[in-house]
């Protein structure tokens, strides 16, 4: 039996932009997470496995903080398992 996924889209600030990630990290049920810019485009993109240490995801939360200096605005795609 396939799972089912939704998505859900939010508008962040930049500055806010890790620390709301990092909100959604440890919520759980996060099976990926979309990172575009204000125009739509594609900035970062990663999965979320299941059972994620904090090592492992160090390396993608540096490279979304580098992001969130550098934008103003970005939106959050998240897809979660319903």
């Amino acid at each position: 039996m396939p799972e089912n996924f939704r998505t859900e889209e939010f508008k962040v600030e930049g500055e806010k932009l890790l620390a709301r990630i990092k909100e959604l990290i440890h919520e759980g049920n996060i099976r990926r997470i979309i990172i575009k810019d204000k125009d739509g485009k594609t900035l970062m993109e990663f999965p979320m496995t299941f059972g994620v240490a904090g090592v492992l995801i160090a390396p993608q939360l540096a490279a979304i903080g580098a992001i969130a200096a550098l934008i103003t605005e970005a939106t959050v795609v998240i897809e979660k398992k319903e």
